[in-house]
């Protein structure tokens, strides 16, 4: 296994190196682990019996947050070293106030598993979901570091329960304890051994709950959502295949966007503002208007605030802009994998996306609860906004078990920090050793 492993591994890296030469994303995975070992060596000292947090990006992250959030109460003063696989998620998260130093997980071989743990040493292991590496997961199990999976949900078509997957499952038994998302999941780890789990639920309601809590006011969304009574729909996360079937669905309805696309990059951006309903303003134009006094007497056709599209070209909002829309628009579907569902959903939001949601168990439920929407094509789309715009009871009953999905699964963080701290010197969280 582990040479098998090493020669998919070596081919990653040569293939991301070749990429960089043309795409963005590759180069900056790359350039973003430059210079990593002496990062590392800098702030080592400072490292010691951290907690480390590993997610592949922002989305697995916010999973994990708010367990980390409860450790960091009952142990404080305790270094937290946050590392990212995609850059994406170090560059959204890369000053963290909770992180005493974020960086990038190194290539996985086992000459860097073995450098990064002997530098780091941490004294807890938080993995965040999947992203499964096996030579960093081995190390830390050789070390004897506890080491816990959050919030992981299994599929039977996983390669960990395939006849081929012997290696997967080794992978799995490096793990103190894994918390999983449904009753499902346990049964498969059952069936090929692995006991040491915990259904828990899934943290990100937890996490959701507390962004709608925690809100703050954006003063744009809310003059754009008040400049007009037609319905709003937040379109969050979007890629092209679901811009193109959203200015199609949109033609000739009576409703306004806010679109925020899941990369806000200029050909995105240049995409979004010829396909849209005009007039499209961008986030940052509205900006420097609302701090700029109107002329007197400006005709609303000229008001960016009154346009047909609020194109966000900033990141970081998303989550809160869900609270300005009727209803909303995940991306994804389409592509990968939807995005972020429950965010949009914690503000009793009814959903909408795109048919790729089967690794995702949150979709399957808020559909069934009444919350959620499936679409397949652009009369689909169009089909469920004239549903929900044109009928009042429908759209409050949607936007109510939105809400009341939310609110029904949260506490997945109470049952993963009170089984963690059995596993856990407790002695050491309390004094804060």
């Amino acid at each position: 296994m582990p040479l098998l492993h090493d020669l998919a591994t070596g081919a990653y890296v040569l293939g991301i190196r070749i990429a960089a030469l043309w795409s963005p994303k590759a180069r900056a995975w790359v350039t973003g682990r430059q210079g990593l070992w002496e990062r590392l060596e800098r702030v080592r000292n400072g490292l010691q019996d951290c907690i480390w947090v590993h997610s592949a990006s922002v989305g697995e992250f916010e999973q994990v947050l708010p367990v980390l959030e409860r450790l960091t109460e009952a142990w404080p003063g305790r270094p937290v070293l946050l590392t990212f696989f995609s850059p994406s998620g170090h560059h959204a998260r890369h000053d963290h106030p909770l992180a005493t130093h974020v960086e990038y997980l190194p290539a996985d071989t086992a000459a860097n598993a073995r450098r990064f743990v002997e530098l780091v040493r941490p004294g807890l292991v938080l993995w965040a979901k999947y992203d499964f590496w096996h030579h960093h997961l081995s190390r830390l199990h050789q070390t004897r570091v506890p080491l816990f999976l959050i919030s992981a949900s299994f599929r039977k078509d996983q390669p960990f329960f395939r006849w081929f997957g012997a290696s997967w499952r080794r992978m799995l038994g490096f793990f103190t304890h894994l918390f999983v998302q449904n009753e499902r999941s346990q049964e498969l780890l059952e069936g090929i051994g692995i006991r040491n789990v915990t259904v828990s639920g899934d943290t990100r309601f937890d996490r959701v709950t507390a962004i709608v809590a925690e809100a703050r006011a954006l003063p744009i969304a809310r003059a754009f959502r008040k400049a007009s009574e037609l319905p709003v729909v937040v379109a969050g996360s979007t890629w092209s295949a679901d811009e193109a079937l959203l200015a199609k669905a949109a033609q000739g309805r009576a409703v306004r966007l806010v679109a925020v696309p899941h990369e806000p990059a200029p050909e995105a951006l240049e995409r979004i503002e010829q396909a849209f309903p005009a007039p499209v303003v961008r986030w940052s134009f509205a900006e420097e208007r609302m701090d700029t006094p109107p002329p007197a007497h400006m005709p609303p056709d000229q008001d960016p605030l009154h346009a047909r599209t609020l194109l966000v070209d900033r990141m970081g909002l998303l989550a809160n802009l869900y609270r300005e829309g009727d209803l909303a628009y995940v991306g994804g579907g389409f592509t990968d994998g939807i995005h972020s569902i429950l965010e949009a959903a914690a503000w009793g939001r009814p959903v909408i996306f795109g048919p790729r949601h089967r690794k995702f168990p949150e979709a399957a439920g808020l559909i069934a609860a009444g919350g959620g929407f499936e679409v397949r094509d652009a009369p689909t789309l169009a089909a469920c906004l004239d549903r929900l715009l044109s009928d009042p009871l429908a759209l409050q009953t949607a936007s109510q078990a939105a809400a009341r999905f939310i609110q029904d699964h949260t506490g997945a963080t109470n049952t993963v920090v009170e089984e963690l701290l059995r596993h856990l010197p407790v002695q050491g969280l309390q004094e804060g050793h």
